[in-house]
């Protein structure tokens, strides 16, 4: 008779259970290599006053963790100073100032959470309250900005994602330091801008035609094609400011190129077209030549402050070598130096500008000092004239009135409605023995409430 051999009852419950749960890590492995997969952006996440932001992490070089920041005079009260990163002098920012975020006051020994951005060619920090992570996600998750998500400008949000029940604001940090637009955005732009013009041509041919001859309306037609192109292109806006300078300009285009040649078709021509425009020593150091056709222009004056105010000013070359210049006009006056401009970069570094030896050997000069590492820089007197100031001149400011307001080559690189409003702003700033100084194809002569006078090669300009 056979031994019976006792089998261990199989638990059906147990093997569905298990082969279940296998199913599911299999299933949730596929979806995290899926999701890993599908991440195409990557962002740094930070928080200020309790909420969530975000940057992008190709704009962020490193983070790192300082405090006693070198302070640096006539700089604007969200700059902290500057910081030594490495040998490399970069300036600081701290982003709760910029958006106006309330803040405890700092201790003096006190280590702020920075991150080291990389914006064009520019290096700086900006402090935060709290860095968190590296987060990866979709690029087609992000939604458009909104301004209920933040307390800051929309303008300054790239867009809002939510990642894990968090919602991260996403900053635009190329138009918070005003970084150049891509070529991309500016061919889309000009697509736009010419399709727009497009529209517009047939209805001023049609217009012209009653009364001028063909020839004509075809060269008024080329000429607004034109006028679009720059303003998409360069923001260069055609008006009474420029109108006489374009109208020329393009006659030589045309000759040079030949009538079927003669629109912009992209950015590079664009700025070829401009390039005559821009007055000498443009965003450079002045000449000896210049400064004493701009020093001719300049007015008596036996005042005891002189006060200007100097929109656009760019990387501080113009405002420096106008400084020193107003130095060598009255000797015996106090110089006041409003300098403007929307670049936050460019008014942030301009107080820690050095002085090249070839520039500081030159008309210069009288107000120039050498440093202890062999460098040269300003004199006190002349940097403590100037207050560097990001300020957009479409908008309105707190200035007082003004002796002299020195904006070259910058009105006509504002909209038709900003040209007629900082126009109206030199009116009521200047004093009714003060010039105003435009780019030297730039003139008020049309309207009517400007006197030009020419002085040399400088054109001025005064209230009737």
């Amino acid at each position: 008779m056979g031994t019976a051999v006792q089998e261990n009852p199989v638990n059906i419950n147990q093997v569905l259970a298990d082969n279940l749960a296998q199913v599911q890590v299999q299933l949730q492995n596929a979806e995290e290599k899926e999701r890993l997969s599908l991440i195409d952006y990557k962002m740094v996440t930070f928080s200020l006053a309790g909420k969530d932001y975000a940057i992008d992490i190709m704009k962020v070089k490193e983070i790192a963790k300082a405090g006693r920041f070198t302070y640096v005079p006539n700089t604007l009260p969200f700059v902290l100073g500057v910081y030594n990163l490495r040998g490399d002098i970069i300036p600081i920012i701290d982003l709760r100032l910029f958006f106006n975020i309330e803040i405890e006051e700092r201790a003096p020994d006190a280590l702020e959470n920075m991150l080291i951005l990389s914006v064009g060619e520019q290096v700086f920090g900006i402090v935060v309250d709290e860095i968190d992570k590296v987060v990866g996600i979709q690029k087609s998750t992000i939604n458009p900005p909104h301004p209920l998500f933040g307390d800051i400008n929309i303008k300054y949000i790239q867009g809002v994602a939510e990642v894990a029940n968090r919602l991260y604001i996403l900053l635009d940090v190329d138009k918070i330091f005003n970084s150049k637009a891509t070529e991309a955005e500016k061919e889309e732009k000009a697509n736009q801008m010419m399709a727009r013009a497009a529209a517009v041509a047939p209805k001023m041919s049609s217009v012209k035609s009653v009364a001028a001859p063909k020839a004509q309306q075809v060269s008024d037609v080329d000429f607004a094609f034109v006028g679009n192109a720059l303003e998409s292109m360069k923001k260069f806006t055609v008006t009474p400011v420029n109108t006489d300078w374009a109208k020329t300009r393009f006659g030589e285009w045309v000759k040079a190129r030949g009538k079927d040649k003669s629109q912009l078709q992209n950015a590079e021509e664009a700025e070829e077209f401009l390039k005559p425009f821009f007055s000498p020593c443009s965003n450079d150091w002045w000449t000896k030549d210049y400064a004493d056709s701009v020093y001719k222009a300049l007015p008596d004056n036996s005042a005891k402050q002189i006060v200007v105010w100097n929109p656009g000013c760019g990387k501080g070359m113009e405002t420096y070598s106008l400084a020193c210049l107003l130095k060598r006009r009255y000797p015996e006056a106090k110089i006041r130096i409003y300098a403007h401009d929307i670049d936050l970069l460019n008014v942030s570094n301009a107080p820690l500008m050095s002085v090249p030896a070839n520039v500081a050997n030159d008309w210069y000069a009288p107000y120039v000092t050498k440093k202890a590492n062999g460098d040269f820089t300003f004199t006190s007197d002349v940097k403590d004239s100037i207050m560097f100031e990001y300020h957009d001149c479409a908008n309105t400011n707190a200035l007082p009135v003004c002796d002299i307001i020195f904006a070259r080559d910058l009105v006509s690189f504002l909209s038709q409605t900003g040209q007629e409003k900082i126009v109206e702003d030199f009116t009521e700033k200047l004093k009714g023995n003060g010039i105003v100084i435009l780019g030297q194809n730039e003139s008020l002569e049309k309207n009517s409430k400007w006197v030009p006078k020419k002085a040399g090669t400088i054109m001025t300009f005064g209230k009737q």
